[in-house]
């Protein structure tokens, strides 16, 4: 079934988008595209998403950290980006 006509977008598509980590209206929009255009279909999308359907919010339920922070030294090296002791000091 149709969730987004405008867009052509399913209730299977949202279901797989939201079993790949899109836990919000605006994370399914970003991956589909659905509900940007007349907006029509973001309840349907809610109601699909539902309550504890996003792994991140059963993690802050539990009191847990939803993003965890990498060390510098594990950040990936960036071509044209450079290094944080090669930039300038602010004034």
């Amino acid at each position: 079934m149709y969730v987004c006509n405008c867009f052509g977008i399913t209730e299977d598509q949202v279901k797989k988008h939201a079993e790949a980590g899109a836990c919000t209206p605006r994370q399914i929009a970003s991956a589909s595209k659905a509900g940007t255009d007349c907006g029509s279909c973001v309840r349907r999308i809610q109601s699909l998403l539902g309550r504890g359907a996003c792994p991140r919010r059963e993690l802050v339920d539990q009191g847990e950290p939803t993003m965890a922070l990498v060390p510098e030294a594990e950040l990936p090296k960036i071509p044209g980006i450079p290094e944080r002791e090669e930039l300038p000091e602010a004034a």
